[in-house]
């Protein structure tokens, strides 16, 4: 496993985090894997030297962060060897403060999230979107009061636009408070509009950058057909991943990546996680896994180097699209 420091922080993460949204409860969405069966995963991700774990307080409505700090007790190397992450902002209920970057919401979510946990702390604590009804300046001053409680290390941005989120920056230097170290964006070869403000926002901030959706929601992988379904449960259930993608230019850049993996003798998925690592800025791509063979074709990507005429020909059907994931 190779590792590298988390933007401009001393945290050191694998350049592999595993996401967590596919663990947790079928009752929040039928492709979820329930804790049995999420286990085995967990354990080769540690076993590969992945040392950053990303969850969410709604993924599965809290089941999710029990499932992971459940298995970082059970058979991981120690708290203290491990980066949690998790986010704050989406409903937890149908109170009107269960939900949002409130103060109040804030306060009672990170504890929340502590005791499903079982953690004194969180490594980095990320606003999941942009909260348009909040000042950002209860947001950042709560943020912050969490990071002076002990009870966050870092916080984390996700999902916004560039003008907001350094707005956000601007507004923690000039009241002194906690500043973001992350940004959690919406990065793949299908989705490439983050290249224009948010990824040179970044490097020049000193951000880190840890891209969810790699792999466009599976699509990448070459399985799904113009009647926008698919062979997986995920695939046929997915309403979002269905939104997202299936467009003419979707398929004509998903079969050029099938004819340069198949060049290069590997797959899909490690070719196109290969290309997303390679990007200027890129710290560690969120993965996520249901299959064995996802993990370890993560980890061989790791050590696949795509030369320029590769690079050029899996970028060059690019076109622009609509913006997406920013709410």
């Amino acid at each position: 496993m190779q590792y590298t420091r988390l933007g401009n922080t001393g945290l050191k993460v694998s350049r592999l985090c595993l996401g967590m949204m596919t663990y947790g409860s079928k009752q929040w969405r039928p492709w979820a894997i329930e804790e049995n069966d999420a286990q085995p995963f967990l354990r080769q991700a540690l076993e590969a030297g992945i040392n950053f774990f990303d969850t969410a307080d709604v993924y599965s409505l809290g089941r999710s962060e029990e499932i992971l700090g459940n298995a970082i007790r059970e058979f991981g190397p120690g708290r203290d060897r491990v980066v949690l992450a998790t986010k704050v902002f989406n409903d937890m209920s149908a109170d009107p403060n269960d939900r949002g970057l409130s103060r109040k919401h804030i306060m009672h979510s990170i504890d929340a999230s502590l005791k499903r946990l079982k953690t004194d702390y969180v490594d980095l604590y990320q606003i999941h979107r942009f909260d348009y009804a909040t000042p950002i300046e209860e947001t950042l001053s709560a943020l912050s009061d969490v990071v002076k409680a002990g009870k966050a290390l870092y916080i984390g941005a996700s999902a916004m636009y560039a003008w907001q989120f350094m707005k956000m920056l601007a507004t923690s230097d000039k009241l002194g408070l906690a500043r973001f170290v992350s940004m959690q964006n919406c990065y793949n070869l299908l989705y490439r509009e983050e290249e224009r403000e948010m990824l040179p926002l970044c490097r020049e901030e000193g951000i880190g950058v840890i891209p969810f959706s790699p792999l466009a929601r599976g699509f990448i992988a070459g399985n799904r057909n113009r009647e926008k379904s698919g062979e997986t449960l995920r695939a046929q259930s997915d309403d979002l991943s269905r939104s997202y993608f299936f467009t003419p230019q979707d398929f004509e850049i998903v079969d050029r990546i099938t004819e340069v993996a198949r060049q290069r003798g590997v797959s899909n998925a490690q070719l196109a996680l290969a290309w997303v690592l390679q990007q200027p800025g890129v710290t560690s791509p969120i993965i996520g896994a249901t299959n064995p063979h996802h993990l370890s074709d993560a980890v061989a990507a790791l050590d696949l180097e795509l030369d320029a005429a590769e690079l050029k020909a899996l970028a060059e059907l690019y076109q622009p699209r609509a913006i997406m994931a920013h709410s």
